[in-house]
């Protein structure tokens, strides 16, 4: 019951985002932890399709899982891009599987190493238009129930109909200078964590983790405030005490 509840928050917190200014980079980042916490998986990464019709990696749980997208990416291969190519699930793909991983061997490696055992990806679609998928990654060998398959794919769904919907209100073009806007801010939010992370001395995630807490109970775009560590208009220590 008290899971039943949580997926139901989620799926309202998921709705509500599109009553304020709509922030994409950091809606999908909710959503990759958010599939960790309802699924039983370890990582989560979104891909969505650019202006251009190209797959960008736009948001991951954490920076391991991120890298190993845009090797995904970089190679042109794994079941992110094949969910993406076919609209279909690619579910319970066991990476150490010889069989399993035949079309996509280098990915199959670099996901070992990483740690993971077993992978699914869920497109993100509605209707015929797919714009993305969602790859989930589990650190133990097994299947994925089919009520974590369900409850996976209406997480994407809602994320699907909540960008269409915004680009929808957004009107004509408007849709793909969103969407390179938001790829250019993942860009300077890369550049944040560096600066960050290096003047901190702490992880990646943990420097992400600093922005997104400063900048939401502030109502500041994610983006904003990357662009102000970048230009050094900002005091990072204010960042760090939050």
């Amino acid at each position: 019951m008290a899971s039943q509840q949580r997926t139901l928050e989620i799926l309202v917190e998921a709705v509500d985002s599109l009553i304020d200014d709509f922030d994409l980079i950091d809606f999908l980042h909710r959503l990759t932890v958010r599939c960790v916490e309802l699924l039983d998986i370890d990582a989560a990464g979104v891909m969505i399709i650019d202006p251009c019709g190209e797959l960008q990696v736009i948001a991951a749980s954490d920076e391991h899982t991120r890298l190993l997208e845009l090797f995904a990416l970089q190679h042109a291969q794994g079941p992110c891009v094949e969910c993406y190519r076919t609209g279909r699930p690619q579910l319970n793909i066991d990476l150490a599987s010889a069989d399993a991983t035949r079309a996509f061997g280098p990915f199959a490696t670099r996901a070992r190493k990483a740690g993971f055992r077993t992978t699914h990806a869920i497109p993100m679609r509605l209707r015929h238009q797919v714009i993305g998928a969602v790859n989930l990654f589990h650190s133990e060998p097994g299947r994925m129930s089919e009520s974590d398959a369900r409850l996976g794919q209406a997480l994407a769904d809602v994320a699907t109909i909540a960008i269409l919907q915004q680009r929808t209100i957004e009107q004509g073009n408007v849709d793909k200078a969103q969407l390179q806007a938001a790829l250019h801010s993942r860009v300077v939010i890369e550049q944040a964590k560096g600066v960050l992370a290096e003047r901190w001395q702490v992880s990646l995630d943990e420097a992400f983790e600093s922005l997104r807490g400063y900048a939401r109970p502030r109502q500041v775009r994610l983006a904003d405030l990357a662009l102000q560590v970048v230009q050094g208009t900002v005091d990072t220590a204010e960042l760090q005490r939050r």
